[in-house]
């Protein structure tokens, strides 16, 4: 197994840890919410592994990044990792739901268990798992917390020209 390499980054949202090897990025997590974490004690520090991900992390930040274009490592089950990768497909600046997730899936009774690779998803941000609600239009949890889900929501909808009333509401 590789070496892996941890920095933090700094964002609208507070400090990102940011982990991976010199190959790709592996983990991106919140300063707080019941998702966040810190470095490992056998990771090791250095920037320079993701210089590319900061670079694409501050576009998103300032506005002018709609889609991340990096190498990603995931580490979960199959069914996880499609979850994963079909969240990279949600429109910016859109919101879809975890019923609508399952059947782009090919399982329509599966939305609880796409709720919980949601949940686990190690690359927020990245992997726009923000941009999932409840069917009702409800922020649902998120792993850097709901104020978190709301800035990044906000930000996008503002950057792409289209109002969401909902937001509002929160």
């Amino acid at each position: 197994m590789s070496t892996l390499y941890y920095c933090h980054t700094d964002s609208p949202v507070g400090p990102l840890l940011l982990a991976g090897d010199h190959d790709s990025l592996h983990f991106l997590s919140f300063p707080e919410g019941h998702k966040a974490f810190g470095p490992r004690p056998e990771w090791e520090f250095s920037e320079a592994p993701f210089a590319e991900v900061r670079r694409q992390l501050d576009a998103y930040f300032a506005g002018t990044l709609r889609q991340f274009d990096l190498p990603l490592t995931l580490s979960g089950t199959a069914f996880q990792n499609r979850v994963w990768r079909l969240l990279a497909t949600i429109p910016y600046g859109e919101t879809t739901s975890y019923g609508a997730l399952a059947r782009r899936l090919g399982t329509p009774n599966a939305s609880r268990a796409v709720g919980a690779a949601n949940g686990n998803n190690p690359l927020p941000v990245i992997l726009p798992c923000h941009r999932v609600i409840g069917s009702s239009g409800a922020l649902t949890g998120f792993g850097g917390g709901l104020p978190v889900k709301k800035f990044l929501l906000r930000h996008e909808a503002e950057v792409a020209g289209v109002g969401d009333p909902q937001l509002s509401l929160f």
